[in-house]
């Protein structure tokens, strides 16, 4: 949530927020309906032992894989919150200036 409060400049281009199954709670989908005017989407897994690609749900996880490559963000060891927010936004940077 506090990410989507630092970025007032983006909050108009905000259709939907991609979540996983950790994010299926009421309080969530109100909040963020609140702060951004945008539709909750969740992708689930429907059978836990049989391995399906689940639409949308690789996007999420491609993310948070592209994150790990940086040695930085590996371990949570900042002191401050502000630093850490920081570098997660760095990385990102790094993956798009990449791409």
């Amino acid at each position: 949530m506090v990410v989507f409060k630092l970025c007032n400049r983006t909050k108009e281009s905000i259709e939907a927020i991609l979540t996983d199954g950790g994010y299926t709670g009421e309080k969530f989908q109100q909040a963020i309906q609140k702060l951004l005017n945008a539709e909750v989407q969740v992708a689930k897994r429907s059978e836990l032992h049989q391995f399906q690609v689940i639409p949308k749900r690789w996007i999420v996880e491609r993310s948070f894989a592209w994150l790990q490559k940086y040695r930085r963000l590996f371990k949570n060891v900042e002191r401050k919150l502000e630093t850490s927010k920081q570098m997660v936004v760095l990385g990102f940077l790094a993956v798009l200036i990449k791409r």
